[in-house]
C-alpha cells in the first residue's frame, strides 16, 4: 500500500481537497486503485450536528455516514463509494481509545496520546485503506490521505493544540510505512498583496520550517496562488525549503476545478510519484485524463446559459450546497449549457421582508421570476419555510420547472395541500407536531 498524504499551510480553505481529490484522479487514470481518508482535528463523532455554516454542508455516504464535504469531492472526482470510517475526527479516535480502556485492552497501562492515540491513528489507517471502494471490489492500491493539521496557520493556535496527535501519528508512520511507500504533499498560499503586486514566499517558508520542525518534511510543495506563478518565486522556494524545483508545483486560480488535474499533470507529476513511489505506471495518462481535458476545455467552450434560483437558508455560503451546485453544473455541463446558479436567501421572499427592507425583497423576487428553472433544498427548522412555499407556490402557478430536495420536497407537499386541497394548516409535523392535516 502507498500514501500520500496531503497537509496544509497558511490558512484552512486553501483547496487541500481539490488537491487531493486531483492527484487521485491522475493516479486513477494511470490504471491505479485510489481510496482516500480524510482527517479532520474537532471533537465531534461526525459532521453529522454541524451548522452549515460552521463548516459547509454535511455530505452522506451510502452507508448512512454524515461526513465532511470534501468526502464528496472524492466521490465525484474518483468515481467511488467510501464508508463513514473515511472521515477520521479527535472524537472517533478518542471514542475508540477510550472504548479499548474501559473493555481493559491496555491491561492496566497508563493510557496516553502517544503512544495510544498516535498507534490507534495509524491502526485506523492501515485498515480503512485496504477497504475496497471500486465497483470491481478490489482492495486499493494507493491511499491519498487528506490531513487538516494545519500547523502554521492564521487564527491563532487552536489548528496546532487540534492537530498536533496526528501530526505525531503520522511522523512515525513515515517510518513504518518505509520512505518508498509513503509521500507528503503540503499545500501552501503564495499571497501578492495589492499594494506591491509581488508574489510573497515567506508564508510558505514558515509553514514549511513548522511542519519540518514536526519531523515531516514534504516531498512536493503545491502553491497556491491568485495568478500564475513566476519561475524566480519557484525558484526561492525551492531553495529556502530545501527542495528541488521540480517539487514544486503551481496551481493559481482557474475557471473550473476540473482544470486542477491538468494543471498538475502538465507539471510532471505522474514521473515524479512514478520515481519517488516506484510506481508500476507509464509515464503517460489513460484516455480518462485525455476524456478529462475535454471535458475541461467543453466547459470553458460554453455558452448557452441556464440559470436556476436555489431558495435556501444558508446562502451565504455556496459550500453549504456544494453536493447540489455540482450536481446543477454536471447537468449543465452534460446539455452543453454554462450554470447560472442564484442564491436566494429564503426569508427575503418573505412578507416581512418587504415591511423591513422593501429593496432586499424585490431584488431577491426579481431573481426568482427570471431564473429558468427552481431549485429548493434541504434544510433545518421553521425559520424560512414561509418564503419557500411562497416560491414553490410562484413555481407552480407559473409552470416553472421545480425540484424540490428533502425539505424542498416536503413544503411542495405542503404547498399543494393548502393551496389545491384547501387544508389550510397542512403541516409537516417537524413543524407543527398538532396539525390536523399532517402531511407529512
Amino acid at each position: 500500500m502507498k500514501y500520500i498524504l496531503v497537509t496544509g499551510g497558511v490558512i484552512s480553505g486553501i483547496g487541500k481537497g481539490i488537491i487531493a481529490s486531483s492527484i487521485g484522479t491522475i493516479l486513477k487514470s494511470c490504471g491505479l486503485r485510489v481510496t482516500a481518508i480524510k482527517i479532520d482535528p474537532y471533537i465531534n463523532i461526525d459532521a453529522g450536528t454541524f451548522s452549515p455554516y460552521e463548516h459547509g454542508e454535511v455530505f452522506v455516504l451510502n452507508d448512512g455516514g454524515e461526513v465532511d464535504l470534501d468526502l464528496g469531492n472524492y466521490e465525484r472526482f474518483l468515481d467511488i463509494n467510501l464508508y463513514k470510517d473515511n472521515n477520521i475526527t479527535t472524537g472517533k479516535i478518542y471514542q475508540h481509545v477510550i472504548n479499548k480502556e474501559r473493555h481493559g485492552d491496555y491491561l492496566g497501562k497508563t493510557v496516553q496520546v502517544v503512544p495510544h492515540i498516535t498507534d490507534a491513528v495509524q491502526e485506523w489507517v492501515m485498515n480503512q485503506a485496504k477497504v475496497p471502494v471500486d465497483d470491481d471490489r478490489k482492495e486499493p492500491q494507493i491511499c491519498v490521505i487528506e490531513a487538516s493539521m494545519e500547523p502554521f496557520r492564521l487564527g491563532g493556535t487552536i489548528g496546532d493544540i487540534e492537530g498536533m496527535p496526528f501530526v505525531e501519528a503520522f511522523r512515525q508512520f513515515q517510518f513504518k510505512a518505509k520512505r518508498e511507500n509513503f509521500c507528503n504533499i503540503h499545500v501552501s498560499l503564495v499571497p501578492q498583496p495589492n499594494a506591491t503586486g509581488e508574489q510573497k514566499t515567506k508564508p510558505t517558508q514558515n509553514s514549511v520550517r513548522a511542519l519540518r520542525g514536526l519531523g515531516l518534511s514534504p516531498d512536493l510543495i503545491v502553491c497556491r496562488s491568485a495568478k500564475p506563478i513566476e519561475m524566480a518565486v519557484k525558484e526561492k522556494i525551492s531553495m529556502f525549503c530545501h527542495v528541488e524545483p521540480e517539487q514544486v508545483i503551481f496551481i493559481h486560480d482557474v475557471s473550473s476545478t476540473y482544470r486542477v488535474p491538468i494543471l498538475l499533470e502538465e507539471q510532471g507529476i505522474i514521473k515524479y510519484f512514478k520515481q519517488r513511489l516506484n510506481l508500476p505506471i507509464d509515464d503517460q495518462p489513460s484516455d480518462l485524463l485525455v476524456k478529462w481535458k475535454k471535458m475541461a476545455g467543453r466547459y470553458e467552450r460554453l455558452l448557452k446559459v441556464c440559470s436556476i434560483a436555489l431558495v435556501g437558508k444558508y446562502t451565504k455560503l455556496s459550500d453549504c450546497y456544494a453536493s447540489v451546485f455540482k450536481a446543477l453544473e454536471h447537468s449543465a455541463l452534460a446539455i452543453n449549457h454554462k450554470l447560472d446558479l442564484m442564491y436566494i436567501d429564503s426569508t427575503e421572499l418573505e412578507r416581512s421582508t418587504e415591511v423591513e427592507n422593501s429593496v432586499k425583497y424585490h431584488q431577491a423576487w426579481h431573481k426568482l421570476c427570471k431564473a429558468d428553472g427552481i431549485l429548493v433544498p434541504g434544510g433545518f427548522g421553521i425559520r424560512g419555510t414561509e418564503g419557500k412555499l411562497q416560491a414553490i407556490s410562484w413555481a407552480r402557478t407559473k409552470k416553472k420547472p421545480f425540484l424540490g430536495v428533502c425539505l424542498g420536497m416536503q413544503l411542495a407537499v405542503v404547498e399543494f395541500a393548502r393551496n389545491c386541497l384547501n387544508w389550510k394548516d397542512a403541516n409537516s409535523t417537524e413543524f407543527d407536531p398538532d396539525t390536523k392535516n399532517p402531511v407529512v
